[in-house]
C-alpha cells in the first residue's frame, strides 16, 4: 500500500518515512514500556499496547484510502518462480533479510555485550535506543537521497550492508560503553541506509498489479533474516564466543553487500554495452 499511494518518483522517500515511523516505535517501546512496568506492572503495559492497537486500527479504517485491485494476466508457478528468482527481486530481499537480521542481532546482543562488559541496563538499554534512533533518522535522508537521483539503489544497499558488517565487527572486538555505542551508531545507520532503498527497489521493478504478491515475497526473506541471523550469532557463539558470534555474521552481511554491489555494477555495464 505504501507503493501503491506514493507517486513512483517519490517512493524513497515514502519508504524512508515509513521505516523512520517504525524506528520511533523502536526507539520508544522499550522506554515506556519500562516505565509502564515500573509504575504499574505487565498488566498495565499490555492493557495500554491494547489499547493503542485497537486505537491505531480504529485510525486506519477511518484515514487509509481504499486500494483496489489492479486487473492482472493469469499466473502460472513457473512465472512465479522465474519472477522471484530474477535479481531484481533477490537482491534487494537480501539486503533486507541482512538488515533485518542485523537490526535482531544488534537489539538482542548489543546488551549482552554490554553487560559482559560490566554496563548496566540503564547504559545497554540506552544503546539499544540509540541503534533505533540512527536508523529512523537516517532512512528519510536515504530515501530522498534516491528519489534526487544522488544515490543509486545498489550503490546504497551494498554500503549499507558494508556499514552494518561494520558495525559488527566494533561491537565484537572494541570492549566497554565505547563499543556498545559505537557498533550501536553504525548498524543502526547501515540499516537505514539499506533498508529503504531495498523496499523502493522492489517497488520499481515490480508490475504494479503484482505488488503485493512482491512485497509478501520479500517479507519472508525478511523474516528468515530476523530468526536466522540471531541463530547463526548463537549457535557460532556456543561453539566460541560471542564475538566469533558477531563477526561470523559480520561476515555474511559483508558478502551479501559485496554481490548485491557486484550484481548492480554489471548491470549497469550491460546497459552501457547495450547503449553502445
Amino acid at each position: 500500500m505504501v507503493a501503491r499511494l506514493s507517486p513512483a518518483a517519490r517512493q524513497g522517500r515514502a519508504f524512508g518515512g515509513y521505516g523512520a515511523w517504525k524506528g520511533l516505535g523502536y526507539t520508544l517501546g522499550p522506554v515506556l514500556g519500562g516505565v509502564l512496568i515500573t509504575v504499574g506492572g505487565f498488566g498495565l503495559l499490555f492493557g495500554v499496547l491494547a489499547g493503542l492497537a485497537a486505537l491505531a486500527a480504529l485510525w486506519a479504517a477511518l484515514a487509509v484510502p481504499a486500494v483496489p485491485p489492479l486487473p492482472r494476466e493469469r499466473q502460472t508457478v513457473v512465472d512465479l518462480a522465474r519472477r522471484l528468482g530474477r535479481a531484481s527481486f533477490l537482491g534487494p530481499t537480501a539486503t533486507l533479510a541482512a538488515a533485518t537480521g542485523a537490526l535482531a542481532v544488534g537489539v538482542g546482543f548489543l546488551p549482552v555485550t554490554g553487560a559482559a562488559a560490566g554496563l548496566g541496563p540503564l547504559a545497554t538499554g540506552a544503546a539499544v535506543s540509540v541503534l533505533a534512533v540512527c536508523s529512523a533518522l537516517v532512512q528519510p535522508w536515504a530515501g530522498r537521497a534516491r528519489d534526487a537521483g544522488r544515490l543509486r539503489d545498489r550503490t546504497g544497499m551494498a554500503l549499507g550492508l558494508g556499514a552494518t558488517a561494520a558495525g559488527l565487527t566494533v561491537a565484537a572486538l572494541v570492549p566497554g560503553l565505547g563499543g556498545v555505542l559505537g557498533a550501536a551508531v553504525v548498524i543502526g545507520t547501515g540499516v537505514g541506509l539499506a533498508t529503504p532503498l531495498g523496499f523502493a527497489h522492489l517497488a520499481a521493478t515490480t508490475p504494479p498489479e503484482r505488488l503485493g504478491q512482491t512485497m509478501g515475497a520479500a517479507e519472508v526473506g525478511r523474516e528468515l533474516g530476523d530468526a536466522g541471523a540471531p541463530l547463526l550469532v548463537g549457535a557460532v557463539a556456543v561453539a566460541s564466543s560471542l564475538g566469533g558470534g558477531l563477526i561470523a555474521l559480520a561476515a555474511v552481511v559483508a558478502v551479501t553487500g559485496g554481490v548485491v554491489g557486484a550484481v548492480g555494477a554489471n548491470s549497469r555495464a550491460v546497459g552501457e554495452d547495450r547503449g553502445s
